[in-house]
Parts: structure tokens; C-alpha cells; sequence
């Protein structure tokens, strides 16, 4: 840990760092592919709505030692619909059949109670019907549609346009990167999904905006020096920041691992599935994305603009002008002969004068 916090510290004051704008290209490059795979996947094999966004019935049984195999089995000859079934933690089952029609309600739970070989009126039924699943996926759309809105007139204002723009396209990025891995995953999208979504949206903006922070606070008199350009300012920022970007993911990952792998895998706990892949799928993105993608972005954009053109040509001449004192420096010194006689230093002796105290055995005067 001490090491981490010394390698922090030395990030930090520039004494080391990775060139990341400098590389740009290949992240670039790598979060294009992985946006194909994710749109990729949401066109061939689509998302798997939830009964809440189109409608559908909800049946949840007593206790049965009928297996959940059959049980959807059963529910699929009733109902006319694929079905999810899930076991509960009381031994009972939860039944889950999407776009039926509310009116037969009725009939399959009568079927699925003498299949079961439970009475009918020991399994509750809970309905939900298209118009409010539209409605449901409606709101969710326009919720995620003002948030957008919002982070973008408030990034634009608190810092500039360039990062508002570059913290939407980070956004976008961790969105499509979240529902495609869904989509190839096959878990179902619930409300928790989109309140999952929500909330790895602005954890990812929190990490955007501290690397924006601290560029805004370092570029106020950039034109006013010509050692650095924007992008290697930019690229300071991310490695200052860098470790703690690492530590607030890993610490906010760990839980959300635990609700995926261990409580909707091993304990069986389904219902955490929806909410717990979209957080660490979005987690995991929203980090990417504030380090490779929204910086990076900036530095793009900013470079760009006439002032910052004129800045890298100064700084540019200005390296070039030290790097070739340096070589006439070090050419010097090898055309020095080895063998040269160093100069005398210090004080040399005087001729005495011929004709200074002539005739005078002494020299002195009488």
C-alpha cells in the first residue's frame, strides 16, 4: 500500500506518468470495436424486457418440489409464452410469463395450480398490463433523455462546451457499452436496470469531472508558458488523478461483485441480477471512459482552436532549440583532445629587472 501511495504521489507532481492522450488512437480504436460488439449484440439478439416494461403476469407459488425446469415447462403449456422461473428462498417458485394477456390471468393460474399440484388459491398472481409497461418504459426513456440534458448544460457551464461534449460521448459510450453486454448476457432489463444505469451514469461523470478539474485548474495561464501543450497538461491530469480513479472503482466494484457473483450466482438470488450487472458492467465502463475516452477528447478538440495551434509551435521550437544546444554541448565535448595541456592557473613568476638596483650592492638606498 505504501508503494501505491508513493507511486500516487509521484504521479501527482509529474514524475512519472503514461503517455495517455499521446496513445489516444489505440483507445480509440479499442472502444469502437467494443461499441460494434455492443450494438452488434443489441441487434441480433435484442434485449429481454421485463414484464414491467411490456406487460404480463407475475405468479408466485408455495412451497413445491416441483423443479424449476418443469415448472417453466408447465407455465409455457399454460400460458402460450416463454416463461422465467425462478426458486425462492421459502422453497416456492416465482413465475414470470411477459406479454400475455391479463384477462386470462384467471385460467393459467387454475392450470399452473393443478400442474403444480397446489391449490389455486395458494398462488398469487400480480398484473401488469401493456399500456402501463409502455408507459413505464416511456418515463424511463425521458428520465435518461433529462439527465442527459442537465449533465451537458451544467458541464458547459461550470467548465466548457468541449468537456460538456466529451463527457456526453463518454456517457453514450458507458450506456451502449452496458445494455450490449445485457443484450449478449440475456438478463432481463427491470426498473432497477435503468435505476442501475442511472446510477453508473453519474458515478462515471464524478470521475470525468475530477480529471476536468483538474485540467480546468492547470490550463488557466497555459498560453502565457511554452513548456507545455495542452495534451501533455491534459495528460498530467489523468496521471494525477489515476490512482485515485483505480481506488474509488476497485472499492466500489467489490460490493457490487458480491450482489452478482455471489448473491444472484451461487445463492441463487435472480432478482439481484438486473440491478447488480448493470452497476458493475457500468462501473467498470464509466472508469475506461473518464481516463481513455473524455480527457483524451478534450485534448482533441482544444488542440484544435488557433491559441493552443500557436502554443504547440512555440513549445515544439522551443524543445527543438534546447535539444540541439544539447547536441552542440555533447559534440564539444567529444572534439576535446585527451591529451590537451590544461591551462595554468595561478600566479606566474616575474623577470626581475636588469637594470633595478645597479651599482648598489644592496639595493637600497643610502
Amino acid at each position: 500500500m505504501s508503494k501505491l501511495g508513493n507511486l500516487g504521489a509521484r504521479l501527482h507532481r509529474g514524475e512519472v506518468g503514461y503517455d495517455f492522450v499521446g496513445n489516444r488512437k489505440i483507445w480509440y480504436g479499442i472502444s469502437i470495436l467494443i461499441t460494434i460488439a455492443a450494438i452488434l449484440g443489441l441487434t441480433v439478439r435484442g434485449l429481454n424486457m421485463g414484464i414491467e416494461f411490456q406487460g404480463g403476469a407475475i405468479f408466485t407459488t408455495p412451497k413445491t418440489s416441483v423443479s424449476v425446469a418443469q415448472a417453466e415447462t408447465y407455465a409455457q403449456d399454460a400460458s402460450g409464452h416463454a416463461a422465467v422461473v425462478q426458486k425462492l428462498g421459502t422453497g416456492g417458485l416465482r413465475i414470470q410469463v411477459a406479454g400475455i394477456d391479463t384477462g386470462k390471468s384467471d385460467q393459467i393460474k387454475d392450470t399452473l395450480a393443478k400442474d403444480l399440484n397446489v391449490g389455486s388459491e395458494q398462488i398469487n398472481a400480480d398484473l401488469v398490463g401493456p399500456s402501463w409497461g409502455e408507459q413505464i418504459a416511456s418515463k424511463a426513456w425521458q428520465g435518461l433523455a433529462i439527465f442527459m440534458v442537465l449533465v451537458v448544460i451544467y458541464l458547459a457551464i461550470a467548465f466548457e462546451w468541449r468537456m460538456a461534449l466529451a463527457a456526453l460521448v463518454a456517457l453514450i459510450h458507458d450506456i451502449t457499452i452496458t445494455t450490449g453486454i445485457y443484450a449478449l448476457v440475456g438478463f432481463e432489463v427491470t426498473p432497477g436496470t435503468v435505476i442501475g444505469l442511472l446510477t453508473i451514469l453519474g458515478y462515471s461523470l464524478y470521475d470525468t469531472v475530477v480529471v476536468f478539474d483538474s485540467l480546468k485548474e492547470q490550463t488557466k495561464d497555459i498560453t502565457k508558458q511554452t513548456r507545455w501543450t495542452y495534451s501533455d497538461i491534459a495528460n498530467r491530469s489523468i496521471n494525477g488523478t489515476l490512482v485515485r480513479s483505480i481506488n474509488t472503482t476497485v472499492v466500489a466494484l467489490l460490493p457490487v461483485a458480491g450482489l452478482l457473483f455471489i448473491g444472484g450466482g451461487f445463492l441463487g438470488a435472480g432478482t439481484l441480477n438486473d440491478i447488480s450487472l448493470s452497476l458493475f458492467v457500468g462501473l467498470a465502463a464509466g472508469a475506461y471512459s473518464s481516463i481513455f475516452i473524455a480527457t483524451p477528447l478534450v485534448a482533441d478538440l482544444k488542440e484544435r482552436e488557433p491559441q493552443m495551434k500557436a502554443l504547440r509551435k512555440r513549445v515544439l521550437a522551443k524543445r527543438a532549440q534546447a535539444a540541439t544546444q544539447e547536441d552542440l554541448a555533447e559534440t564539444r565535448t567529444t572534439d576535446e583532445p585527451e591529451d590537451a595541456t590544461p591551462a595554468v592557473v595561478g600566479q606566474r613568476n616575474q623577470p626581475a629587472s636588469r637594470g633595478r638596483g645597479r651599482g648598489r650592492p644592496s639595493g637600497k638606498r643610502r
